[in-house]
């Protein structure tokens, strides 16, 4: 069986990417639309090597008869049109933060929690997590299981990418206009980017923290236990694709390095690449373009009873985004609920 898939958003960074996945995955597909603003319409972008597909405005896009809508264009569009798209009997996966923390709206990890879909038809709307918490709740599963995890100190080193293309321009721009002595002029990020780091992504909240360091705490609670304590450092750095985290682990039982690795090395869509003496450990650069979230660096953290630490790295357009609603749609056809 083959479904009529609308890809929302899909001129932006996370948009081509969701075409190339379900290009590169060999989604069943009968017909793909690529679905955008109004200013959009009429461009052309591609699937796969030798299709292009003629971008429709979303403000006139008709929902009926499509199975399944992934969503990529930012929460107030998605607050408009995902209900809409809902009511016409489509399946929607959102990557906005709109639904995520609505209890009827599942918000899935399908490595992690994929029994989370069963409420799915509630809304007949889906949400994936934020790109952070995407890559450190694969990282911290398997472990979870084992030794139940009560506490978690994350710090985010995440690429411009997150924030959208404007941004990957904005650090360019930047960056080449320095070697040129032109003084950077910030757009979207509200400080430097190029050469630089920014602690601060997404507004600040009355308690000092970032909305995205919130979005991390309340997530991983949702995704993975109610009874996890984590507080996030969330910091923007100059790459143009892949987020980084260090991430520390405080579990409710002793867990060795050697248990945690052979734990992590069994589990679906995690490589544990660990040979730091030899260079063997991933950087943001190595991992795009890659499917995995990949763990190293993964020792023993003395300061606490029955800790761990890792370093882990992932894709955010891709796993982080694009690959993990491709693989929610992908359960969904696998489990029938399609």
């Amino acid at each position: 069986m083959s479904y009529n898939v609308a890809v929302v958003g899909a001129t932006g960074a996370v948009g081509s990417e969701m075409l190339q996945i379900l290009h590169e995955t060999g989604f069943p597909v009968d017909e793909v639309h690529a679905v955008a603003s109004e200013r959009s319409v009429g461009k052309e972008v591609a699937f796969g090597d030798d299709v292009r597909l003629t971008v429709q405005d979303l403000e006139s896009f008709d929902f009926e008869g499509i199975d399944i809508a992934l969503f990529s264009a930012g929460g107030e569009i998605s607050a408009r049109h995902a209900p809409r798209a809902a009511a016409a009997g489509c399946v929607v996966i959102d990557n906005s933060s709109t639904f995520r923390m609505e209890p009827e709206v599942p918000l899935v990890v399908p490595e992690v929690n994929p029994e989370a879909l069963e409420g799915f038809r509630a809304r007949n709307i889906i949400a994936n997590p934020n790109c952070s918490t995407i890559q450190m709740v694969v990282a911290l599963k398997p472990l979870h299981d084992i030794a139940r995890i009560r506490r978690v100190v994350v710090a985010t080193y995440q690429s411009v990418s997150g924030a959208g293309q404007q941004a990957m321009d904005e650090l360019f721009d930047q960056t080449k206009g320095i070697y040129m002595n032109q003084k950077p002029e910030p757009v979207v990020f509200p400080k430097q980017i190029a050469f630089n780091v920014i602690p601060h992504i997404d507004r600040f909240l009355e308690d000092g923290s970032t909305k995205e360091e919130w979005k991390m705490r309340v997530e991983t609670r949702k995704i993975l236990d109610p009874g996890i304590e984590l507080v996030a450092s969330c910091v923007r750095v100059p790459v143009f694709v892949g987020h980084a985290e260090a991430v520390h682990v405080e579990f409710e039982e002793p867990i060795s390095v050697a248990r945690a690795r052979e734990a992590m090395a069994e589990f679906e869509g995690l490589l544990v690449v660990d040979r730091p003496a030899e260079g063997e450990y991933v950087t943001p650069v190595e991992c795009v373009g890659e499917y995995a979230v990949f763990v190293s660096r993964l020792r023993e953290d003395p300061t606490v009873p029955h800790g761990l630490a890792m370093w882990v790295v992932a894709d955010n357009l891709r796993k982080g985004a694009a690959l993990n609603a491709v693989q929610i749609a992908q359960k969904l056809v696998e489990e029938g609920y399609l």
